[in-house]
């Protein structure tokens, strides 16, 4: 008698070829080709970045809301939020980018000085006001270097200057807070759980905090990154004063330009990392625990894959739990990775055929893996 062979299929994004669905859909494909008797389930996964709303709406057979939110200079936009129901209830999901994201800002107009988060602050709200357990807030790839300070503000936090008076968007504006008015924070956010999805694990302030590691690539000079230094620590230190928390030396404090400290500070928020975030909503515990084989992939592994990344937490958990594992990647430039087949389109392929042709690719491996496994059941 053939013995079935639990396949779980976890891939994240293939960047510029295949989203986390397509990959995982193209793994599964070139699986049962080779071994029509598998047993396989489709997990995309994500690591909180850019994606991570798709991939769990998708999985979690939730939905999606659109709402019109304020842009990071001003701008209006459309962004969507998702709802899901898991184990524990109904959660949101969130991606910041969606709303103060640097892909809005077309690089000649990008400017930390004056970019705000506000609209981050509406997409919470907006989600918020469908009654969650729970809400998911992914942060990363932000135009802005506020603190979170135009979340706080949308969501009825006021942050004044010494006349009383409300401080305008962006982070250059934070020099000139006096206090911070809590008081009238919107009912619907001040009793949801917020958990923040990050994968750095930057302070606040100081030469690796948001404005040093960051605010050059949105825009900032030299000048300006002084400043805003200067300014994030400002508003640590009326936070601390005002509300009680010190969010200076928080690991992750300083993504997104701040917005960690910011959701922490002003939310009571939860930073932890992001894969870890995906895989407890995706219950990937659970669904690795009857697994022969777990395969993963990603468009380019490499050393910072194992700093944080979903694929790396993938292998890692199926370890655990005594799974045969298989990478396949779009390029793989990482001297051992952690995976008993590893497949590399690049290396097969060539490069520019590894992006043209991805999902072709990505089959022909899975099929070749799930052969290779099968010989040796």
């Amino acid at each position: 008698m053939i013995a079935v062979v639990h396949v779980v299929v976890a891939p994240d994004k293939f960047e510029g070829t295949l989203t986390a669905k397509e990959a995982a859909r193209a793994l599964a494909a070139g699986w049962r080709r080779a071994d029509r008797s598998a047993e396989l389930e489709e997990v995309p996964v994500a690591d909180g970045g850019t994606g991570t709303l798709d991939t769990l709406v998708d999985a979690l057979g939730g939905r999606r809301e659109r709402v019109q939110v304020t842009g990071p200079l001003g701008d209006l936009v459309e962004a969507d939020f998702g709802l899901a129901e898991t184990a524990d209830g109904t959660i949101a999901i969130v991606e910041m980018a969606r709303a103060s994201g640097i892909g809005l800002v077309s690089e000649g107009r990008r400017n930390p000085m004056l970019a705000s988060t506000r609209g981050t602050g509406e997409l919470i709200g907006a989600a918020c006001r469908h009654g969650p357990r729970r809400v998911l807030v992914c942060i990363g790839g932000s135009a802005t270097n506020d603190g979170g300070a135009g979340m706080a503000q949308a969501l009825g936090v006021r942050l004044l200057d010494d006349r009383g008076e409300d401080l305008p968007p962006g982070g250059g504006a934070l020099r000139r807070l006096a206090r911070i008015d809590a008081s009238a924070m919107d009912p619907a956010v001040r009793g949801t759980e917020v958990v923040v999805a990050c994968d750095v694990d930057n302070p606040l302030t100081g030469p690796r905090g948001a404005s040093a590691v960051y605010g050059p690539q949105k825009g900032a000079t030299p000048e300006q990154v002084r400043i805003l230094d200067e300014a994030l620590g400002h508003l640590a230190a009326v936070t601390h004063r005002d509300l009680g928390l010190d969010v200076r030396d928080t690991p992750g404090a300083g993504a997104a330009g701040g917005l960690g400290a910011g959701l922490v500070a002003f939310l009571g928020a939860r930073l932890r990392p992001g894969f870890d975030v995906v895989a407890s909503a995706l219950d990937l515990e659970r669904r690795l625990e009857r697994a022969d084989v777990v395969v993963t992939g990603e468009g380019s592994y490499d050393a910072q894959s194992e700093r944080g990344k979903a694929p790396a937490g993938v292998l890692r958990m199926a370890h655990e739990h005594g799974c045969r594992t298989v990478l396949v990647a779009g390029q793989v430039d990482a001297s051992a990775p952690p995976a008993d087949l590893v497949y590399s389109l690049a290396d097969r392929a060539g490069l520019e055929a590894a992006m043209a042709r991805a999902a072709e690719l990505v089959e022909e491996a899975a099929a070749e893996a799930a052969a290779a496994v099968r010989e040796t059941v």
